[in-house]
């Protein structure tokens, strides 16, 4: 479910809002300043599946490196901007896709219109961002903290800025680190606006606490329709980012492609590694382009009856373990040679 009501904003050769497909979101962390490792990474965050790709622009010569670097990727690139309006203006001269900025930080009304202006002549669009961590003072002391409605009235005074200045190619970004209010917040706004919304639970953590934290907020913000684009912020390898928001738009229905792996909990009937199993069949599968469900069960009692709503699966015994399709057990192999049988069932699933 999404909010169909929303404007299309193109961004490079994708479009976002009005109903298109949500698009998942990461940002580089390398030098952008180093064009060949930046664009080794985009390659490889793209091959995982990410549709639009953000790059920090601090320097002029990260301004300026855009220009290679757009030369050699073919997915959208967006310009994130801090502070300096002449390095968004040099971005979008360089070909940046979409350029992100926080007007609040850009600095006087004129500086602001120079960079609007830019992306006027260019129809590039403009990413409005808010962050609870950067909430203007008044708007703390009007609400008495940073709240929700404070980020919302923050974003829309901005959007409201740049309209005035003649230009509504936009999106809006509102974040928050605490997840309520991240929720509550994207509630607000999309009553109030049909500007599409890139969704994002920021500085969520490390792999373990910043998958919770987005899956939970992002899964709750998504589910009501709210969400155009998304992004999983981790302290961790972006590709890491890639992998957990497939995995938060498959498992609410908003995106099919790709294996899904599910395993059961280990329990005292357990006669193999099945942590070990499992995270090497997860592994394994990354590469292989399918859209079907694998099972992965920790013994032969309930394991076929487990795996029945799976395409395939895997149980394990002890020294042995069964091959499982949609619930009847078609093969048993020696266990050293259950993830070799099933990568090969898989290789040539569309055959059989």
């Amino acid at each position: 479910m999404v909010r169909e009501h929303t404007k299309v904003i193109t961004v490079g050769n994708r479009k976002i809002g009005g109903g298109n497909p949500i698009l998942i979101q990461s940002m580089t962390n390398t030098k952008t300043e180093d064009v060949k490792s930046t664009v080794e990474q985009i390659h490889l965050l793209e091959s995982a599946g990410c549709d639009i790709i953000r790059c920090a622009v601090p320097t002029m010569e990260a301004a300026n490196a855009l220009k290679e670097i757009k030369k050699e990727i073919t997915i959208p690139l967006v310009a994130d901007i801090h502070f300096d309006y002449r390095l968004a203006i040099k971005a979008m001269e360089n070909g940046a896709d979409k350029i992100r900025i926080n007007p609040g930080n850009i600095g006087s009304k004129e500086r602001i219109l120079q960079v609007v202006q830019c992306a006027k002549e260019r129809n590039i669009p403009i990413r409005v961002g808010v962050n609870s961590g950067s909430l203007e003072k008044q708007l703390v002391e009007k609400y008495g903290s940073v709240t929700a409605e404070g980020l919302v009235e923050s974003a829309l005074n901005k959007v409201k800025l740049i309209e005035d200045m003649g230009y509504d190619n936009l999106v809006i970004s509102i974040k928050s680190s605490n997840v309520l209010m991240c929720i509550k917040a994207h509630q607000l706004i999309a009553k109030q606006t049909d500007y599409p919304l890139h969704v994002g639970i920021t500085e969520a953590g490390t792999l373990y606490s910043g998958n919770v934290k987005s899956s939970v907020g992002l899964g709750a913000i998504l589910s009501q329709g709210i969400g155009d684009t998304i992004r999983v912020s981790l302290t961790g390898a972006p590709i890491e980012e890639i992998k957990t928001a497939k995995l938060i738009l498959r498992t609410l229905g908003l995106r099919t492609g790709g294996i899904e792996v599910v395993s059961c909990p280990t329990c005292g009937r357990t006669r193999i590694d099945l942590i070990e199993l499992a995270n090497k069949v997860e592994a394994m599968v990354q590469d292989i382009d399918l859209d079907i469900k694998v099972a992965v069960m920790g013994c032969v009692v309930n394991g076929p009856g487990e795996a029945k709503e799976a395409d395939i699966g895997i149980a394990g015994g002890i020294g042995e373990g069964l091959l499982i399709k949609k619930g009847e057990v078609v093969k048993k192999v020696p266990e050293e040679k259950l993830l070799d049988v099933l990568r090969e069932e898989l290789i040539h699933w569309n055959k059989n």
